[in-house]
């Protein structure tokens, strides 16, 4: 079963594809094969786009965005993943950019949109602490007036690609004597501000993606407040819904099971290949019919999003898109087999007398893959965190 779209709606399509050809084929092939080059291949990325008026489409129309049907921001969306266009930087283009064109005083969307639009500016985010990650309203950082300024002190951590970031919007508590949520406010200031360091953190894939970010009498000026005084936890609830919507990820999905069905088709068993395998069949079935149902689910709670409200359903999106990611990348990490092994064992295994060991370097990638998207699942508000919001805001139980 698939969607079926309008001619007009294919025309769009078609149009979008012509302006994600302008991305070089080297980036996508990166894209593609996992091998992404920071910053440069996001900024050169969003920059095209920018250019052609694409990279910003959930914005207002005023500041850069497009007036655009459910339908069409899906198939965008769709589109770039199926051109293993790079997703541009979320920070930017799903954060913070929306939350200051709904909150931030004209000075502050003046200063600030066009260059977030065109990754001018490559923002991070402030967010999690080592003890208010799920329960983000627990946070300790703490900003205390001092005449024109702010002086912020504290610590976040799982600051992603805060290594490449010129500015953070950062959640501090401004008022300690009110209930949780109703103290917080959300600030914007560079990263090379005295007072701030960052610390890399090595992941279990290996990789150094994320970062903690110490604050020590960090003074931020007053008008890099955003919106009001207190009312930051406003401003992250709709930050959030908006991440929680785009973590959904069906197209990415889609070209990762495309690839699994590839490599199970070139995949040797003893009664023909691993795709003719009934077991592997089920199996891929099963996840191809769970994202035919999450992508319709998406297409509902977009439609039913307005006046800058996300729908509380964005955490379905959330909460069964991470789960069909890790699914995808379990599958393919599952084909890999022994070959996913690291180079040194096999090394070693070849050196005890197993000749003509190869390793492909998509196999060689898969588990680190996998075990990186075991992430998905809590980023952005655990699994646990979702089913919460959805028992409470959409069952009303």
């Amino acid at each position: 079963m698939h969607l079926k779209y309008s001619p007009e709606e294919e025309a769009f399509r078609e149009e979008l594809r012509s302006i994600f050809s302008k991305v070089p084929e080297e980036i996508r092939q990166r894209n593609e094969a996992g091998k992404i080059s920071y910053p440069d291949d996001i900024v050169t990325t969003t920059r095209i786009l920018n250019e052609h008026g694409v990279a910003t489409p959930a914005w207002p129309v005023e500041w850069g965005g497009k007036d655009w049907t459910p339908i069409q921001h899906h198939i965008y969306r769709e589109e770039m993943s199926l051109n293993f266009v790079p997703d541009l930087l979320p920070f930017n283009v799903g954060m913070i950019g929306p939350v200051i064109a709904q909150f931030g005083s004209q000075e502050i969307k003046e200063r600030f949109l066009a260059k977030t639009a065109n990754a001018d500016i490559w923002w991070c985010q402030g967010f999690s602490e080592p003890e208010a990650g799920s329960d983000l309203a627990s946070l300790k950082t703490k900003a205390v007036r001092d005449g024109d300024h702010y002086v912020i002190n504290g610590q976040k951590t799982w600051t992603t690609l805060g290594q490449y970031a010129d500015w953070i919007f950062c959640l501090a508590r401004t008022n300690p004597d009110v209930k949780k949520q109703a103290g917080i406010s959300m600030f914007l200031f560079p990263m090379d501000t005295p007072g701030v360091e960052l610390r890399p953190i090595q992941l279990i894939d290996g990789g150094f993606e994320v970062n903690e970010v110490f604050f020590n009498d960090v003074r931020v000026p007053v008008e890099n407040l955003v919106g009001e005084e207190n009312d930051g936890w406003t401003q992250a609830k709709f930050l959030l819904g908006n991440e929680r919507s785009g973590i959904a990820r069906v197209g990415y999905t889609k070209t990762k099971l495309a690839r699994a069905k590839e490599l199970a088709a070139q995949t040797p068993t003893a009664n023909g290949t691993l795709l003719d395998d009934p077991l592997f069949a089920a199996r891929l079935a099963e996840i191809e019919n769970q994202l035919l149902a999450l992508e319709l689910t998406q297409l509902r709670v977009v439609a039913s999003s307005a006046d800058g409200k996300p729908n509380p359903a964005s955490s379905l999106l959330k909460l069964l898109g991470s789960q069909l990611q890790q699914a995808a990348m379990e599958l393919i990490a599952d084909i890999a087999g022994p070959d996913s092994l690291p180079v040194a064992e096999l090394d070693a295994a070849a050196a005890n007398g197993s000749a003509d060991i190869e390793s492909p370097e998509w196999a060689q990638r898969s588990v680190p893959t996998y075990l990186n998207y075991r992430k998905v699942t809590i980023y952005g508000g655990s699994s646990e965190v979702q089913r919460q919001i959805i028992d409470k805001a959409v069952l009303g139980l």
